[in-house]
């Protein structure tokens, strides 16, 4: 008798366009389509030039869990009304834009943005882009912060240098893009008690980060390049 391998969840940072990144943590990670899942922290928008690639590929991940990033909601406005604002196109919208050029924006891309959590939570693990107010209810929580906050990665970051062990209260583990780690001091994904910074800086001509968040071994993209 054959007996399949039990699902496994990876995590992924900030993807921005990268592709080629993407692949390539895919197959480091020995990422297994029919019945991993992947976690996305948000961003697959701006910054480089193979959005359309990048959605492309996610939509062909059939256990994939997307988290609606500021860059996507920026992007997703773009789709949906035309309207291009000058501080996103200068932010990486226009790469996005360039991504379209042959197509124009996609209905399954449309689709896909519109369906994605503002956050998500699994065995009381929470994945968020940004950030959020752990003194209140994640419901709670404005959609302005989760997608723009800094404020809680900082706040993790000092709390964990007096403390490692440090564990905000609700829950075991919690996952944030937006930050690059590359701010915060280090190439790698960050660990600050029980937050994971994931955003390795692939925005940024970095690498790409996926980890595996039960065993927390992590592959990176030797991929910088994004264009």
């Amino acid at each position: 008798m054959l007996y399949s391998s039990p699902m496994k969840t990876f995590v992924v940072g900030d993807i921005h366009g990268a592709h080629k990144a993407l692949v390539e943590c895919l197959g480091l990670a020995r990422f297994d389509r029919s019945q991993d899942r992947l976690i996305c922290l948000g961003d697959v928008c701006d910054r480089g030039a193979q959005v359309k690639e990048c959605i492309d590929e996610l939509l062909n991940i059939p256990h994939c869990v997307y988290i609606l990033g500021n860059h996507d909601a920026w992007g997703l406005d773009w789709m949906t009304s035309g309207t291009i604002l000058p501080e996103w196109k200068s932010q990486g919208g226009a790469d996005t834009i360039r991504s379209y050029k042959k197509t124009g924006p996609l209905k399954a891309h449309i689709k896909f943005l519109s369906e994605a959590h503002l956050y998500y939570i699994n065995a009381n693990r929470l994945f968020v882009h940004a950030g959020f107010d752990p003194d209140i209810l994640i419901e709670q929580t404005s959609k302005e912060i989760l997608l723009w906050d800094r404020s809680f990665i900082k706040r993790a970051q000092e709390i964990s240098t007096l403390d490692p062990a440090f564990k905000f209260k609700g829950y075991e583990e919690i996952y944030v893009g937006h930050t690059p780690t590359t701010n915060l001091g280090s190439k790698q994904p960050l660990k600050l008690g029980n937050v994971w910074a994931m955003d390795t800086g692939a925005g940024w001509g970095a690498k790409l980060t996926i980890m595996d968040i039960d065993t927390k071994q992590f592959w990176q993209s030797e991929t910088k390049k994004h264009d």
